[in-house]
Parts: structure tokens; sequence; C-alpha cells
């Protein structure tokens, strides 16, 4: 008898990555490949749908499957994920008719913020979303388009995120899974999961979304043209897909209240799976992926873009090194890291270099890099900027404990966890233990194991049985010392934006007059 073998693809900000896995939830293939945001404006962020999305998709395809020599045929289920939400227009031929819109981290359309607010009131605002409109919102990002770029607006058949992109290339079916659709599609369906007329009559058509349908649902079957541009069987069953970060989450076994997962990416995505949906309008919350399981979640801005900052203006010559005798520079850049003590000798960053999303909500905040003097060196820098994201992980984490959620484990996935001097920072800043998992692929492994538990493979009926294929790697238990230390700076933090976010604000102004 033939194995069975189950393929997830994840599109992140920088990166795709895929995974093989076979009946047993072990790693047959995995394969990776690259590609780049463009920012063409201030806060304008954008993606490639054709070359990044589903051009990765289709490299990754191939290669799992010329790594593991497996017979397409015997892969019973693709499950994908991408970054989200985005917003992208296309035609009926599902051709992008503009580069894609980021997630939260593009800022353009905080005038489509206030228009909206404006049209319904910030009560009803409120009342839909549990905080105010944000850049991770896609209402605004369509009216975006309505308004400044009418000609594409005109053309539009589906407007879209990652996820349904690359079902729609794979199966020619436009769908968007629960998570994803009714968190940041908000208020345009209803919850009926249908398109609500009189919300959507302002923004667009309610034809011109995608279906909503459960993650896990196999909602097409790979097409002749698509199985020829992937290496994959026609025939094959794909599932509804989701967004990385949801995911990732899976991967990490958050399919219970009081897991969590802290995603150390490109930016923050804070996951803390619960039995109920609390309003703080400094956070989110979503009904999760997992049926009848909810979740408070948190998202940044910043994280491993701000160390490539760093690695590509300050580290240059860790980056020549690389390129000449091959050393990752992330790893030149933590020489002497470890040796400067918590709380970089009073150097504290507030890590806001494209804006931020939670807790603050502004699209206007800058970085700051605060107590700098002349006893600092760009170590002291580097260990400064670590901290400080990890301080904003710890200002969220405060906010979500102060409704009462149990957090029973906490496992941080991404590639900030190849760093074990940053993942210690971490665990002293919180002061609680956190978990790489075994097996740290990310998203694509979660997708994989969607996959198998959509068509109901033995051993995948259900989410709880995927934890037995979900291991801690290596705990990181605080230092509380440090953690005493940290809790001062934390404070001193946590007040920094309040104290100058007005002449944030201003210096936004002036650059944007100017």
């Amino acid at each position: 008898m033939a194995k069975a073998y189950f393929m997830g693809i994840d599109t992140g900000t920088n990166s795709s990555k895929g995974v093989l896995i076979d009946e047993q939830g072990n790693i047959i293939a995995k394969h990776s490949t690259q590609h780049s945001m463009t920012n063409p404006a201030p806060g304008h962020y954008e993606h490639d749908a054709e070359s990044d999305w589903w051009g990765d998709f289709c490299i990754i395809s191939k290669a799992l499957i010329e790594i593991s020599g497996v017979d397409p045929k015997d892969i019973k289920a693709i499950g994908t994920s991408a970054l989200g939400a985005d917003c992208l227009p296309v035609d009926e031929e599902c051709k992008p008719l503009r580069k894609a819109i980021l997630y939260g981290i593009d800022a353009r359309a905080t005038d489509e913020m206030e228009q909206l607010t404006e049209m319904y009131g910030e009560e009803q605002i409120r009342a839909w979303y549990g905080r105010p409109l944000c850049s991770s919102d896609v209402m605004p990002k369509i009216l975006w388009i309505k308004n400044k770029e009418p000609e594409v607006y005109e053309k539009t058949y589906k407007f879209i995120t990652a996820s349904t992109y690359l079902t729609a290339k794979l199966t020619g079916i436009y769908v968007v899974d629960k998570f994803l659709g009714l968190a940041s599609f908000n208020p345009l369906y209803g919850p009926d999961w249908k398109p609500v007329e009189k919300y959507c009559a302002p923004i667009c058509r309610p034809d011109q979304l995608a279906e909503i349908r459960e993650a896990t649902d196999v909602v097409g079957y790979v097409t002749k043209k698509a199985a020829t541009e992937t290496g994959l069987a026609e025939g094959t069953p794909v599932l509804t897909g989701t967004d990385d970060s949801g995911a990732e989450a899976i991967s990490v076994g958050v399919v219970s209240p009081g897991k969590m997962m802290i995603q150390l990416g490109s930016s923050v995505y804070m996951i803390l799976g619960t039995d109920r949906l609390i309003d703080d309008e400094r956070l989110w919350r979503e009904e999760f992926i997992v049926p009848g399981l909810c979740d408070i979640s948190a998202g940044t801005n910043t994280a491993g873009s701000l160390t490539k900052w760093y690695r590509d203006t300050l580290f240059k010559d860790a980056l020549l090194r690389e390129q000449e005798e091959g050393t990752d520079a992330y790893v030149t850049m933590m020489d002497g890291v470890s040796e400067i003590p918590a709380g970089s000798q009073g150097l504290i960053t507030l890590p806001y270099w494209a804006g931020e999303r939670t807790p603050i909500n502004d699209p206007a905040a800058k970085g700051i890099l605060f107590g700098l003097t002349l006893s600092h060196s760009r170590a002291h820098m580097y260990r400064s900027a670590l901290e400080g994201v990890a301080y904003s992980i710890n200002q969220q984490l405060k906010l979500m404990k102060a409704h009462d959620i149990p957090i029973d484990q906490i496992f941080v996935t991404g590639g900030g966890t190849l760093n074990e001097v940053w993942m210690q920072i971490i665990a002293d800043v919180l002061g609680m233990e956190v978990s790489s998992p075994l097996v740290n692929i990310g998203a694509s492994f979660g997708d994989a194991l969607m996959a198998a538990s959509a068509i109901r493979y033995p051993g995948f009926e259900t989410y709880d049985s995927m934890l037995k294929f979900i291991k801690p790697g290596k705990t990181y238990t605080p230092d509380q010392k440090n953690h005493l230390v940290y809790e001062k700076y934390q404070a001193i933090y946590d007040a920094l934006y309040e104290s100058t976010k007005d002449l944030m604000h201003e210096v936004d102004h002036i650059v944007a007059g100017s």
C-alpha cells in the first residue's frame, strides 16, 4: 500500500517555506525561497503577487517533490497559508491589477480609517472590532483603492488576501477562512459568514468578496493548469488555507485555552487561546481556526525587520564577512552582546521603526534610542534593540494577563529562535518560561498538519490529535535577577511612547509637508 503524504506551503513577508510530511507527522522534505517587499512611499509596503506568492509556491512544490522523490499522486491534500490580511484586487482571470497592499505594516489608509470612523461613528466601530480601526483591517485598504485608484477599482473582480489568491490559483475557487475573513474583513461579513450588503455598499460589491469557509475545509482540487505549473497531481484536494500566524499557532499546539504562540519573525505576532471573546481596544480578538476556540492576539511591526535594518545599516562589515567567509552576519552581530548586562547599561529602544500596531495603533510612531551615551557601543545598541522587542512583547502580555487569562505554555517560533541570547532575554523580560518547538519550521508545518486533518486521515482526526506531533525543542527559564532589572526598564519603556507621541506626530507632519 502506497504511503500518504501531506504538503504545507506558507508565504511570509520575506520568504516562503514548504514541507512534506508523512502519516506519522515526520518531515520528509522541506524547502524555502526568498522574496522582498517594496516600499514605494512612506508607510506603503507591497508584494508582487504573481512572482512573490504564486511564483514561490510553484518553486517550492516542485522542489518538495524532487527532493522527496514522492509520486505527486501520493500527496493526499495540500494546506496553504500566507501573510494576512492583505488587499489584492484581481480580474476575472485572477490576474493582479496592482501590487498587493500588505497587512498591518502598510499604513497608507489612515485617511480612509478616519472617513469610515466618521461615517459609522466610534461607538459602532468599537462594537465591531472591540477597538478603533487599525492598519491591519482590510476595509480601509479597499476604500483606499476606491478613492485613490478608481481605474483599478472599476476593473476589480475580487478583493482578496494572499491565502485566497493561492487557493484560487490552485483551484479556481475564491475562499477565505473564517479566522481571517471575519476578523480582518469585519464588518463586511456577517455572523452567518455572508457579505452584508449595507456595510459593503460604500466599500465594494458583495460579489467582490470571497466565500468564507473553515480553514480545513477541502474547497477544491488542483486544476490541470495549476498541476502543470506546480508539479502537483491534477485533482489533489486543496484546503481553504489561512493566515501565516494562525497556521504557525496550530504548528505549536494552540488548540485549547492557555496555549500561546509568540511568532518572532519579521514582526511579532502573538496568539493566545481563550475560552471566550475578550474586548480590549488595545489588542485584537477573533474566533480562532479551531472550532469553539477564541483567541486574543497582538502584532507589532518590527522584530526581524529591525535586526535586518541593523545588519544592513550599522553592521555592513558583518555582511561583507558573510560574503567573503560565509559566516552568518547575524552571528557576527552578536559578538560581545551576551557580555553586556541586562538593560544595556541604561539604553532603551522603542522599536517603532515602521510605526506600530498593538497596543498603540499608531502608524506615525517613531523609533527611539533612549539613554544613549558616549560609553555605549553598537553592541549595546543591538542588545537594546533585542530587549526593545522583548519589552514590546511583555507590554502586550501584561494586557492579556489583566483579563485573567491563564497562560500555561508559551512557544516562540520563527527565525528569531535561532538567537539563543534573544530567547533568554525574552524569558528574562517576561519572567516566564518559554520554549522553541522541536519542529521549528513554522506555519508550513501547521498547514501540513491541517491538510491531514482535513481529510480525516487516521491519527489526524481532531485538532487535539495533532498534539502528539508537537514537542518542545529548547526551554529557556528566566533568570530572576535579570527579570527584576528588566521590570525597572520595562516601566520606562511603557512610559516612553506616551511621553513622546505628540513630538512623533509633529515630526510626521513636517516630513509629510516637506
